[in-house]
């Protein structure tokens, strides 16, 4: 079988389509023949180095978080999942391996994918649908009725933020690019900004949460849109920032944390046609290795970017 990897952290120049042998599925986990994966920035960091103190320097590495396919087998104490499933989620962050033919996750970071939904859909959910879920649901509490701000609200976590949003009931204003505004409002996005206009700080409007997917808001423009008790949704951790957020009730760091029931949830959303997100491209295996370089290198799609194995 054949996958991206790497023999040294670095820039595009180090990955390679390789042959390599999978191995067994140990306790608790699941190999899962990939029909597709989807691209995220995760990806592109990890091989930079930046999270070396996890990944370690045992090499190759392989590249690659979210996938959808059929599973393999299964290795001891698996329960949730059984050869000829068809699931969707995430590959161990550790090792990755979702850009490939092949690939081994954790039980807990997979879910059954819906008889209606594609293999294409289903690799799209797991690090958008995970973040989004872990921000509005698990960090901020929030609950029909409540109002939402999401900065950057039609990039992958966003647009998936703002359907769970929806979802629960909950109200959603936000930015986006003005060629994706018209989307944002079929989404169900009340108040929509174009990003290269406005002016944030000047907003009347307070929310219970802010969202910042974007990377691109000062925290004090983000506590300066919140409600008495809101809180700041931080998807870019830094270790600073943990430290900050040590000592605000109003800011919180937001990590992809998968779990078994929050991948049911989003199961069930995409299921019921209620969660979808918005595919760009799409490439064969043969030629992912450019595609990525190119979104790596500042190229914007509107919408995921999803290799194909077949």
């Amino acid at each position: 079988m054949k996958r991206i990897q790497y023999q040294q952290y670095g820039g595009p120049e180090v990955m390679r389509l390789e042959q390599f042998a999978l191995e067994a599925p140990g306790k608790g986990e699941v190999a899962v023949r990939v029909r597709f994966a989807a691209i995220n920035p995760i990806d592109w960091k990890l091989r930079q180095g930046e999270m070396r103190i996890v990944t370690g320097i045992r090499f190759p590495r392989a590249m690659g978080m979210d996938l959808s396919g059929t599973v393999m087998s299964v290795g001891a104490g698996v329960t949730r999942f059984k050869v000829g499933d068809e699931v969707f989620g995430q590959a161990r962050f550790k090792q990755c391996g979702a850009l490939g033919q092949a690939a081994i996750a954790c039980e807990g970071a997979l879910a059954l994918k819906p008889a209606n939904l594609g293999f294409d859909q289903a690799a799209c959910l797991g690090s958008p649908g995970i973040t989004a879920w872990n921000a509005l649901i698990d960090k901020a509490g929030l609950v029909a009725g409540q109002h939402v701000f999401i900065n950057g609200c039609m990039g992958a976590v966003g647009e998936a933020a703002v359907q769970i949003a929806r979802k629960h009931g909950i109200r959603v204003s936000g930015t986006c690019g003005a060629a994706d505004m018209a989307r944002a409002h079929a989404f169900g996005v009340e108040n929509v900004l174009d990003y290269r206009q406005a002016d944030l700080s000047q907003l009347d409007e307070r929310y219970d949460a802010v969202v910042d997917t974007a990377a691109s808001m000062d925290s004090g423009t983000g506590f300066g849109l919140l409600k008495p008790g809101g809180v700041l949704l931080d998807l870019h951790p830094t270790p600073g920032k943990f430290i900050k957020a040590l000592f605000s009730r109003r800011l919180k760091m937001v990590v992809c944390t998968p779990r078994p029931e929050l991948l049911d949830e989003l199961a069930r959303a995409a299921g019921d046609g209620s969660l979808r997100l918005t595919i760009a491209r799409e490439v064969p295996l043969s030629e992912a290795i450019a595609l990525i370089a190119a979104i790596e290198g500042g190229q914007r799609l509107r919408g995921k970017a999803v290799v194909r194995m077949g």
